[in-house]
């Protein structure tokens, strides 16, 4: 395991900012706006070839009364707990605060070695601005701009130098499941009861997730990354520049995951929002899992979960494919049977086919079905391999590329799904023209510029 670096801190100090400093990356969502983080969020980082890992908190106020300062605190002391390391943020320009001293009370119990650093200070000239934290009776007292970078090398290497080695860690691929869906559809819910804790910030308020939050947990012995993400609302919904950024991050997060767990409120219905979502993921390659959530307050009676089935299929005709089953996040219904859909998906997604077994099932295809003419002659398959999984891709060698219908294109894929057992994963399918050694040498000549026409020498 690598040493974690947990930066703690009231609200608006800078944490995600020098997080993702840190880090090198955008990970954490920035704007001049307190309040902006609320889960914690998890970042690898390398310093002068010493590897840890950062998590960044939401900003910590006692006796706040806003709807999501006591689920903060909460994050805030589970970050401390599992930190080998604390890092304090204070603001320069903001001040001392009573709440920093809060914050310092809450650290010394946990007896962890903790840094302190001012943030905001962009220079030299400005070092003055820490006097007035040395009332904290705290020291040392390290001088950063996470905006602009002063101070945080010299920082980092105190840092690393403090950190308990890193155990070497055993290299195992793991699954990449984004949890997606509308707000407040119980997206964290689910990942809070997967886990058994609450890791997320779960609130009945929309728009709760801000970030795409990883975490990484094991289900029967098998590890998983866990991607929740932030609601995606109707474009024409989005009005705040910081929801937009969350919706960027969640599209994001689907690029990067294996398996989409694309969670419904079937209380509410399905909405043409869900069947969107669903889009934005089957676009992307992923493999999918529809789950229709708080099925624990839906009237039932024994032809209730069909009914609903057949809607959600008639309205993602694209996602036939895809497994869909009812659950409750509140209760545990049929959560545990999750993962033994997104086992399933994953062995398929990362199906790789033999040329030979392809090549057969291309050609029983195309004897039951004979391709169409094009311009007075007939589509040509030559040969057909796999050129890539994640999800399972191939390419077919075509006399004329284009002229392949979307109609026959997708009878060619349901066949490939059909005689080769690939019924839950999506497929790509690329035409290409064909080449070859005569076709490229035609071709090359043709290229080659010709000698000029010109009256021959006589002889003699």
């Amino acid at each position: 395991m690598k040493p974690i670096v947990a930066i703690l801190g009231r609200p608006n100090v800078g944490k995600s900012s020098l997080f993702n400093r840190i880090t090198r990356s955008k990970s954490a969502l920035v704007a001049n706006t307190p309040g902006v983080t609320r889960d914690r969020i998890y970042g690898e980082a390398l310093w002068e070839e010493t590897p840890f890992t950062v998590v960044d908190t939401g900003g910590f106020v006692e006796g706040d009364p806003d709807h999501f300062s006591g689920p903060i605190r909460q994050q805030v002391r589970q970050a401390i707990h599992d930190a080998d390391v604390l890092v304090m943020v204070l603001d320069a320009k903001g001040g001392l605060s009573p709440y920093d001293r809060d914050m310092l009370a809450l650290m010394r119990d946990a007896g962890k070695p903790v840094f302190y650093l001012v943030n905001k200070v962009d220079g030299l000239e400005q070092e003055a601005l820490l006097y007035e934290f040395y009332g904290l009776g705290v020291a040392p007292l390290y001088p950063v701009s996470a905006e602009h970078g002063y101070g945080v090398p010299d920082f980092l290497d105190v840092l690393v130098a403090a950190l308990p080695a890193a155990a070497p860690e055993p290299a195992v691929e793991m699954v990449r499941i984004a949890v997606v869906g509308r707000p407040n559809v119980g997206k964290s819910s689910l990942i809070n009861r997967i886990l058994g804790q609450e890791r997320l910030v779960v609130s009945e308020v929309p728009g709760t997730t801000r970030d795409a939050v990883d975490t990484v947990c094991k289900v029967n012995a098998t590890p998983y990354v866990l991607i929740d993400t932030a609601g995606i609302r109707r474009k024409g919904r989005v009005d705040e520049k910081l929801e937009k950024f969350s919706v960027i991050k969640a599209l994001q997060g689907l690029e990067r995951c294996d398996v989409a767990l694309i969670v419904l409120d079937a209380h509410e219905g399905i909405t043409e929002q869900d069947i969107t979502i669903a889009g934005y993921a089957h676009d992307r390659g992923c493999g999918c899992i529809l789950l229709l959530n708080k099925w624990d307050l839906v009237e039932k009676d024994s032809l209730t979960t069909r009914r609903y089935v057949e809607e959600l299929r008639a309205a993602s005709r694209f996602l036939q494919f895809a497994p869909a089953m009812t659950i409750s996040a509140k209760t545990g219904l049929r959560v545990p049977r999750i993962f033994e859909l997104v086992e399933a998906v994953y062995a398929q997604y990362t199906t790789r086919l033999g040329t030979g077994q392809l090549n057969r099932i291309m050609e029983r295809a195309l004897q039951a079905n004979e391709p169409p003419m094009h311009r007075g002659h007939r589509l040509k398959f030559y040969y057909t391999t796999q050129v890539g999984t994640k999800p399972p891709t191939f390419v077919s060698f075509v006399n004329y590329p284009d002229a392949v219908h979307f109609s026959y294109k997708r009878y060619i894929i349901n066949q490939i799904r059909e005689g080769a057992g690939l019924d839950q994963t999506p497929l790509r399918l690329i035409f290409r023209q064909r080449s070859g050694p005569l076709k490229d040498f035609v071709a090359s000549r043709a290229r080659r510029p010709q000698p000029r026409k010109g009256r021959a020498k006589r002889k003699g």
